[in-house]
């Protein structure tokens, strides 16, 4: 099981999170498409996983709604995965909402992204949907946490 230290980024580092997002997910996207997708959005979290001064994975989210926040996207380096990195991440997105004062968290998950899948279920997140995402071919599981007791 991993360490990995999480530091809160701010927008200025965007360009480490967009060369690991690059790294791990496709198509490439470069940093003006995530300044687009982040546009009249509020409470922006950047965060940042690392082990030593590597980073080795990442989360962005922002509010969907007053009362819940959404998880965009989580990503894990391959060589780093399946040692805790994501959970840890997880747990740090969790603390964060409820300081926030939200009710809720919600994520998308494709549904061939098994270890995903696992992890919310773990994590105590509910199915509350599924959509279809025209782009992928693939269709998309909508988990959410509540945050309250």
């Amino acid at each position: 099981m991993a360490d990995a230290v999480i530091d809160l980024l701010g927008p200025e580092d965007m360009p480490v999170i967009v060369d690991l997002y690059n790294q791990i997910f496709r198509p490439a996207r470069d940093l003006a498409s995530f300044e687009r997708r982040f546009r009249g959005r509020y409470n922006i979290l950047r965060l940042l996983a690392r082990i030593g001064n590597e980073p080795v994975g990442f989360f962005i989210g922002f509010e969907l709604k007053p009362t819940v926040f959404f998880s965009w996207f989580y990503g894990v380096l391959p060589p780093y995965r399946r040692m805790g990195i994501a959970s840890q991440i997880m747990d740090v997105v969790h603390e964060w909402a409820r300081q926030q004062d939200y009710e809720s968290v919600r994520l998308e998950c494709h549904n061939g992204h098994r270890p995903m899948l696992h992890l919310c279920i773990a994590k105590g997140y509910d199915i509350v949907g599924i959509r279809w995402d025209p782009d992928r071919g693939d269709n998309l599981v909508i988990f959410e946490k509540l945050l309250t007791p």
